[in-house]
């Protein structure tokens, strides 16, 4: 028997809200997130997006983290589209070998129930 372990996040970027707040110079976000630097650029990875619950509600991979992060939040076509309002928590699992995020990708969305993933779902 094979055994998986959720890995760790390596990076956590929550929801920060600016207004009223004199003593911040006010940061472009987007959806409220402003701390997309802090997610490596040419790195792969697991993405987890979390609401304010600690609900899971999708869970995706990429070979690219940042502009994959910031695509969920831009793109027409992303499963997160209508519930991008909801993400109040991204977490960041930096996983190289591509195998191993697939893996890891449907073990997630299986083991924590992830609310919007549709495809690789056998918990139905």
């Amino acid at each position: 028997m094979i055994k998986i372990e959720i890995p760790n996040p390596d990076i956590v970027i929550t929801k920060k809200n600016q207004v009223g707040e004199k003593v911040e110079a006010p940061i472009s976000s987007v959806y409220g997130f402003t701390d997309y630097n802090k997610i490596p650029r040419d790195k792969g990875g697991i993405i987890l997006f979390s609401n304010a619950n600690d609900e899971l509600l999708f869970v995706g991979k990429a070979r690219k983290l940042r502009p994959r992060v910031k695509k969920h939040f831009e793109d027409t076509v992303s499963p997160i589209k209508l519930h991008r309002d909801e993400v109040y928590r991204i977490a960041v699992c930096v996983v190289e070998d591509p195998v191993e995020r697939e893996i890891y990708e449907t073990y997630i969305i299986n083991t924590l129930q992830a609310k919007y993933n549709v495809d690789k779902v056998f918990y139905k």
